[in-house]
């Protein structure tokens, strides 16, 4: 199946030591922490608005479980609703910031080419 392939050279899977990894250039090495550090704020977010509904249950259990609309509580709009929202521009916000960095980092490297004629986009 694999030697089906006559664009690319089949090359047999195997294991990969991290060791003999030659180390990420510069430019990389600063899009993977910016990466993260992106990731982690936003995750820390996500949390600290999920961890804070037992709390509101547990503190203001008048408000949460009291009737929104048509027998949903707050509790469960906050935590059903409001949340998966949140989980959406979450992953819009990642990506749209993952993208402006990408692009930017494009445009001011070129050193970047494609090889053998070949391109990513």
């Amino acid at each position: 199946m694999a030697a089906d392939f006559k664009e690319y050279d089949y090359v047999e899977a195997g294991t990969v030591d991290v060791r003999e990894l030659e180390p990420l250039d510069a430019e990389t090495t600063h899009l993977m922490k910016s990466e993260f550090s992106t990731g982690s704020k936003l995750t820390l977010f996500y949390f600290a608005f999920i961890f804070s509904m037992p709390i509101l249950n547990w503190f203001a259990p008048g408000l949460m479980f009291s009737n929104f609309y048509g027998g949903m509580t707050y509790a469960w709009f906050f935590t059903g609703i409001i949340a998966m929202g949140m989980a959406f521009i979450i992953a819009y916000i990642h990506t749209a910031l993952y993208e402006k960095r990408l692009k930017k980092s494009q445009n001011t490297d070129s050193s970047i080419r494609p090889s053998n004629g070949r391109s990513v986009n």
